[in-house]
């Protein structure tokens, strides 16, 4: 975990936003000693949003799963990728 004083980020900004980039993991920022904010880069960022997002999904799936709901086979996934894919 980055832990940098608020300081830093306004009298530093490049050696956060180099920091947040080398590290790809968020900086938490305080504020006369108590957390405050976080920051990461915009690449990071997205990743992260990208695996909630993926794991919201697979959470869905597996309660529809677990609820004995009908799903798709993997026979019916199959035939769908292919006829998208190739």
């Amino acid at each position: 975990m980055l832990i940098k004083p608020s300081t830093a980020l306004r009298n530093d900004y490049s050696s956060i936003s180099k920091l947040a980039h080398d590290e790809e993991e968020p900086i938490y920022i305080t504020k006369n000693g108590e957390g405050d904010l976080v920051v990461m880069s915009i690449e990071a960022f997205e990743r992260r949003e990208e695996l909630f997002r993926l794991k919201a999904k697979l959470a869905a799936a597996e309660l529809l799963r677990m609820s004995g709901e009908e799903g798709v086979s993997l026979e019916e996934s199959r035939e769908r990728l292919e006829k998208i894919y190739g």
